[in-house]
């Protein structure tokens, strides 16, 4: 499976990101669609799970939970848009990391791309960033990975230009 992350998107969608995701067979957007206008966008694109962020409006709310917990490939997967990083996850993260026990944690939030082994909990955790053109972030950025029976690999990153 070839998976594409993406998070803070906050209203774009862009050729760019369609071109870095064409080869993905699936989205996880971790969150700050900025309308359900770009979730449709991405869902008419590319199959999508997602959660809803802090910024997202009630539209994208009744469609989108506030945690996702599904099976990649063998892994459990852990998706809430805040959630912090290993050592300094967010207080509802943590509790819910220790009750799903993940292989993948992705969050957004941060606009801050962030990928770390966390030996404590035995997971990997994803930030994707910012892939979208709002915020303090200069690079947007988003990631894809690969994932066969278990074994995650062949991580890249795209980086592009906010402005």
């Amino acid at each position: 499976m070839y998976i594409g992350v993406l998070s803070d998107t906050h209203g774009s969608f862009d050729d760019t990101l369609m071109k870095f995701f064409d080869p993905v067979d699936v989205l996880w957007h971790a969150g700050d669609f900025g309308g359900i206008a770009v979730a449709d966008k991405i869902l008419l694109f590319k199959p999508l799970v997602g959660v809803h962020g802090n910024c997202d409006g009630i539209d994208v709310r009744v469609s989108y939970p506030e945690i996702q917990v599904f099976e990649a490939e063998g892994v459990t997967v852990l998706m809430k848009h805040i959630g912090g990083y290993p050592g300094r996850y967010d207080y509802s993260a943590f509790g819910m990391i220790a009750k799903h026990k993940p292989g993948i944690f992705v969050c957004g939030h941060s606009h801050i791309l962030k990928v770390m082994n966390d030996s404590k909990f035995n997971l990997l955790s994803i930030n994707p960033g910012a892939a979208g053109h709002q915020g303090f972030h200069n690079v947007r950025t988003a990631i894809r990975f690969h994932i066969d029976d278990g074994h995650i690999h062949d991580m890249e990153v795209g980086e592009w230009n906010r402005f």
